[in-house]
């Protein structure tokens, strides 16, 4: 698999749980509970492949995508502390909700930096035979990836 369908696809599955979370009723504590617990998963395997693999080979490669990096590893510090955070809460705390809105927000606008300004760069630079080359590694390093958000590279950054 290509690794910018890789991360695409990652996005799509962490938007739709973002919408069911959106519309699940106030007191849907236990659904809460039980869709954050997926969105930790799937943010914690992502981030860790786009940090150990993605990233560094587009810096590589793709030297103009340097400023991209930094800025989205930044982005991704606030969201693994913000999934930690998540994942000891009470779903029933009122701030439950409130830091969820927020994660979601952020990645939102990471997801929309990467997909519009520049993964197309990327895709561009690298070809499509690397970039096979490392969806197929990314793919083979998610089930390595650690589970608590708070062993991501940029969560000690």
């Amino acid at each position: 698999m290509d690794a910018i369908v890789l991360l695409k696809d990652d996005h799509k599955t962490v938007e739709r749980l973002f919408k069911q979370f959106e519309k699940a009723g106030p007191k849907a504590h236990k659904e809460k509970q039980k869709i954050v617990g997926q969105v930790i998963e799937e943010l914690t395997a992502h981030t860790y492949i786009e940090e150990t693999i993605f990233y560094p080979a587009a810096r590589a490669d793709v030297p103009e995508t340097g400023g991209h990096v930094l800025e989205s590893v930044e982005e991704h510090h606030v969201v693994v502390w913000m999934l930690s955070e998540l994942k000891k809460l009470d779903p029933a705390d009122e701030h439950y909700d409130a830091k969820m809105t927020v994660l979601m927000e952020n990645v939102r606008h990471h997801v929309e930096e990467e997909e519009q300004d520049w993964f197309p760069k990327v895709r561009e630079a690298l070809g499509r035979k690397r970039l096979q080359e490392l969806g197929e590694r990314m793919a083979e390093a998610k089930s390595e990836a650690p589970r608590d958000p708070l062993k991501i590279p940029s969560a000690a950054r």
